[in-house]
């Protein structure tokens, strides 16, 4: 009897997680385009205070990240989501920009946020790239006044849908990026979605509870009780309206993975991006191989560093 009530739930947890009978309606997946179109760097050796200007790989493009046109040929290119960094400034404002100091990749020099909006307007944000150990500097002299403000990248994309980067720990930088937001239409506002430290993201979830949040907290505290319950459909509250950025190398482990863990997500109203490798870094799908690595059932947002590579592959 044991044996049997034993098959009997085997079965059911087979049936029930199979992506076999889910259901795909034909969408392709969801292309997000990390920092717009940006320059490319190897991964190899990457740590939190490595430079990646000083390592770029040879430019086959002429597109700086973060700036209005790299997200305008982003968009061209087929993303449906570009992804930004943004940075507080002296003046109130927020910057669109990655580095937590300006030493790196531009002509300027210290704490980005210690800086007014008109200061960092004067940077040439290119200064810094080489691809040669810096024997040649590509795009020296051309990123003179191309670091936008968040408030310049909505009104020129007044449709287009981001994903806003939070690259602090600091509540405080929650609350005033939400007293932005909260000032924006409802309809510009269900197009845009945010993560990045854990008391900045909190303090957005309090403000604007309707905004799609994400951070190491609200993964854990949605994926971990999904691990335990998942095999019988259920997902736990903790993962409604929300976004959640999963590692490839965890993914095979979802409970319905990939079409049914999608649909399952999905129908909470919560986006499912799969990001390359492991989650430490910002590793995309970027080769006609990373993409052969995806099953061809997965129809949720995929990350990118590439996307005019990778568009093409799903055309």
């Amino acid at each position: 009897m044991t044996g049997i009530i034993a098959f009997v739930l085997i079965l059911f947890m087979y049936l029930n997680n199979t992506s076999l009978f889910a259901k795909n309606e034909g969408k392709d997946p969801t292309l997000l385009a990390h920092r717009g179109m940006a320059q490319t760097f190897p991964m190899e050796g990457i740590k939190s205070n490595t430079c990646t200007a000083e390592r770029i790989h040879e430019p086959e493009h002429s597109y700086l990240e973060n700036t209005i046109p790299s997200m305008e040929a982003a968009f061209e290119a087929g993303a449906d989501i570009v992804e930004f960094d943004v940075q507080p400034t002296k003046d109130g404002q927020f910057a669109i920009f990655h580095d937590w100091t300006l030493d790196c990749r531009t002509d300027g020099s210290g704490v980005t946020r210690e800086h007014t909006m008109e200061e960092l307007k004067q940077l040439d944000i290119g200064y810094g790239y080489t691809a040669d150990n810096g024997k040649t500097f590509p795009f020296r002299g051309e990123g003179v006044g191309l670091m936008p403000s968040l408030e310049e990248v909505l009104r020129t994309f007044p449709d287009e849908e981001f994903l806003i980067h939070i690259k602090s720990d600091d509540p405080a930088e929650g609350k005033r990026l939400a007293k932005k937001l909260a000032a924006l239409p409802k309809k510009r506002l269900e197009l845009l979605s945010v993560y990045g430290g854990d008391q900045p993201i909190k303090q957005l979830q309090t403000l604007l509870p309707n905004l799609r949040v994400m951070s190491i907290e609200t993964m854990k505290s949605c994926l971990l009780p999904y691990i335990a319950t998942g095999w019988t459909g259920h997902v736990p509250e903790a993962c409604h309206n929300t976004q959640i950025h999963l590692p490839e190398g965890y993914a095979k482990w979802m409970w319905g993975w990939p079409g049914k863990f999608v649909n399952r997500f999905n129908d909470v109203n919560t986006r499912v991006i799969l990001v390359a490798g492991d989650g430490q870094w910002s590793e995309g799908f970027d080769r006609k191989e990373d993409v052969k690595r995806i099953d061809q059932s997965y129809h949720g947002g995929i990350w990118t560093n590439r996307i005019d590579k990778i568009t093409p592959i799903f055309e």
